[in-house]
């Protein structure tokens, strides 16, 4: 297996006895998640900065299917696997898992991460497993976007630039 490839996890109740294991040596344990369909430099430095907040990251991505319920049947353009695998590559996770449902609620209650972060399109208290984190004494925040930069606004200036011009 590659390294990359020992970054992917799909069992959650095996990343748990990890994550505890990292958190009984006193670390601490960054969750977030996101769909990550086109990554981009708002995608880099959001997953750079959550993993400075403890001693590991842990992102969890969006099924395709969870993908398709939340951003439309036009998306992901990117397949989960193909997905997992880019963020695997970075220095800065450690571990990658999917989830199937809407949001991570359920992934957060099984990790029991230590700190919780999301790109600032959410509010904080918007930030779903908050709840979770902070009664076992964690941290919740968000980190600021980057105007412009967001894969939406990306397939946007893909589909104008392509667009056929009238003769």
């Amino acid at each position: 297996m590659s390294q990359i490839g020992r970054k992917i996890y799909q069992d959650a109740s095996l990343l748990a006895d990890i994550i505890k294991q990292r958190k009984e040596r006193g670390e601490k344990v960054v969750f977030t998640n996101g769909c990550f369909d086109l990554i981009h430099t708002g995608h880099t430095r959001y997953l750079e900065q959550a993993r400075q907040a403890g001693d590991c990251l842990i992102i969890g991505v969006n099924s395709d299917a969870s993908v398709i319920g939340l951003k439309g049947n036009k998306r992901p353009i990117i397949s989960l696997d193909e997905r997992m695998e880019v963020l695997a590559g970075f220095y800065f996770v450690d571990y990658v898992i999917s989830f199937s449902e809407s949001d991570p609620y359920n992934l957060i209650k099984t990790l029991q991460p230590s700190i919780l972060v999301k790109g600032g399109d959410w509010a904080v208290d918007e930030i779903i497993g908050k709840d979770i984190v902070e009664a076992s004494g964690g941290a919740v925040f968000a980190v600021p976007e980057i105007p412009g930069q967001s894969t939406t606004e990306i397939i946007k200036r893909i589909i104008d630039r392509y667009k056929p011009t009238p003769t």
